[in-house]
């Protein structure tokens, strides 16, 4: 086929997506937007589908590990259906008689969700879901290596649409091969854009001239003060930064330990089998990790044996060695480690003080990652304040495994997500977890109401007083 008859085959299937919308929205309710959301989550959640879309993703995108994309592809599910169970996506959704206003939810229409490799079940799941919740139709274009999960799941869904009699093109995908020009027909030609993945698609998101909810970089860096339970710290962290091997954007990348208690800290990492790698070994794993400049494919989201040998170091460090933390004090693109590393590597920084804690995980962010969040371990509730104020980030993650929490968590407040918003120090527009509310616009009721017209001394009173008319 040609270019052209690709992007044809695409306009057909967009075509197809806004006749099955018009249907949803024109003879919907609330009990059929939550019957498909529902129909969505057992495709994904049902537990041979569940392994069998794990291994799949595991198979062809070679990253990550079976048992905890099973455990990602459940919770990350299960929380998101609970956060929606009693969510008003049709009709009336607010009355205000004090302002006069009514609101009434309209889906959007036809969604473009671009989704990557890391997360090829998980993430379009839950974009899918938040969709038709909404009312709204979606077309997934997923990375090249995605595609077999991807089909695997829509085939899951489909199933469970036959169920219920929904309409299967309310959920269709970029047919293989993928290609560049078919994603930004799709970005092109639909109502909104949602873009999670590297950064090169967020940019293309944000500029293809469709209004879009796109999210920034990852580069985690959590603070280890000396008011913090260490061994519970050391225990969250590598549970964190092991998990999935290391393919989630809220995975540590850098940890900065104040130096009262950086040896102890060591000790409580290593005895949860975190290998400390000196700095006067740091050239040898940035040479490895970083062969020509690029991510090494061979040590990238790879379990904690085939990483070792790929970086020599399976004879250097302890048996039972689960993850590398290189300690380093560079900062900047000469200084690879401060970056996001995908793996299970982390930097490990070495602070005066919690002063020079909060500078150096401000210089990191500068580098890459501001906007996305920040972990710390402490009991200091005024330092745990101090980074939300003086720190470019849009969440601070407190005493909590930060790739558990981030997301969204049974035991934090947060929304569950597979995408977090940065704001503006991210580049994004949004600086929240992707939720259904970014699926949905409304319409509003405007009546009128007694007038409410303050007096100019009511509003200037104050400055008057002190500035003068």
């Amino acid at each position: 086929m040609t270019v052209q008859d690709d992007l044809l085959s695409l306009d057909q299937i967009v075509t197809r997506a806004r006749v099955a919308q018009d249907d949803f929205e024109k003879s919907g309710n609330q009990a059929r937007y939550d019957a498909a959301a529902q129909a969505v989550a057992w495709a994904i959640m049902e537990p041979s589908r569940n392994l069998a879309l794990a291994e799949l993703s595991v198979q062809t995108t070679g990253l990550g590990n079976v048992a905890d994309k099973v455990t990602k592809n459940h919770r990350k599910t299960l929380g998101l259906m609970r956060d929606i169970a009693d969510a008003k996506t049709h009709g009336v959704i607010a009355d205000d008689a004090e302002t006069g206003i009514t609101e009434i939810a309209r889906p959007i229409g036809v969604i473009g969700a671009i989704v990557p490799s890391t997360n090829p079940a998980a993430t379009p799941a839950n974009n899918i879901i938040n969709a038709l919740k909404c009312g709204n139709a979606i077309v997934v274009a997923p990375s090249p290596k995605g595609i077999a999960a991807c089909e695997l799941l829509l085939q899951n869904i489909h199933a469970e649409f036959a169920k219920i009699g929904e309409n299967p093109d309310l959920v269709q995908m970029i047919p293989a091969p993928g290609s560049k020009e078919k994603t930004q027909r799709l970005m092109q030609t639909v109502d909104r854009v949602i873009a999670t993945g590297s950064q090169n698609n967020v940019q293309r998101a944000q500029t293809c001239g469709t209004p879009a909810v796109a999210v920034g970089a990852g580069n985690v860096t959590v603070i280890v003060d000396e008011t913090a339970d260490l061994a519970a710290a050391a225990a969250k962290i590598t549970a964190s930064k092991t998990f999935d091997n290391a393919t989630s954007c809220s995975s540590e990348n850098a940890l900065v330990v104040v130096d009262a208690i950086y040896d102890q800290f060591i000790a409580a990492m290593a005895a949860e089998g975190g290998a400390l790698v000196k700095a006067d070994q740091a050239p040898g794993i940035i040479s490895k990790l970083w062969p020509e400049g690029h991510l090494n494919r061979a040590v990238i989201a790879q379990d904690a044996d085939k990483m070792l040998v790929a970086l020599d170091m399976a004879d250097q460090v302890p048996e039972g060695t689960k993850f590398l933390a290189v300690e380093t004090d560079g900062i900047g693109a000469e200084h690879p480690l401060s970056g996001e590393k995908l793996s299970r590597v982390v930097a490990l920084y070495r602070a005066r003080d919690f002063d020079d804690a909060t500078a150096t995980v401000g210089r990191i962010l500068g580098h890459m990652g501001a906007g996305h969040s920040v972990g710390i371990h402490s009991t200091d509730a005024d330092r745990i304040m101090s980074l939300g104020d003086t720190i470019p980030t849009c969440r601070v993650i407190v005493n909590q495994a930060h790739c558990f929490a981030t997301g969204g968590a049974f035991n934090n407040g947060l929304p569950f997500s597979l995408s977090m918003g940065c704001g503006s120090w991210g580049g994004n527009a949004i600086d929240e977890n992707l939720s259904y509310k970014h699926f949905m616009q409304t319409t509003k009721i405007v009546r009128e109401i007694p007038a409410r017209e303050p007096a100019l001394d009511e509003i200037f009173g104050t400055y008057w007083a002190t500035a003068g008319k």
